[in-house]
């Protein structure tokens, strides 16, 4: 697997997002929920809110590299707080 760039890091994160994906399917399973309409005004799921979350992480990673570039510690605390509030208010 020398062709793909995987590091540490690299692995780290793909296990996260399994480790996600996972929760959300145990989660539907153990607690059906219905979709709720938030600040947004859509309906959201649980699943729709961790999608959310992951794409607009994405986007302040990048963010964060092209104002300060390396390390990514504090982008990735917005992240978790960015995260935070798309879970609570979407």
């Amino acid at each position: 697997m020398t062709w793909m760039a995987w590091t540490m890091p690299t692995a780290i994160f793909f296990l996260v997002i399994a480790a996600l994906l996972i929760l959300m399917t145990i989660l539907a399973i153990r607690y059906p929920e219905t979709p709720r309409v938030g600040v947004l005004r859509i309906e959201t799921t649980r699943g729709d809110r961790l999608f959310i979350s992951l794409l607009g992480s994405a986007f302040i990673c990048l963010a964060w590299l092209a104002a300060f570039g390396a390390p990514l510690w504090g982008g990735l605390i917005l992240c978790l707080v960015y995260a935070a509030a798309v879970f609570r208010w979407v």
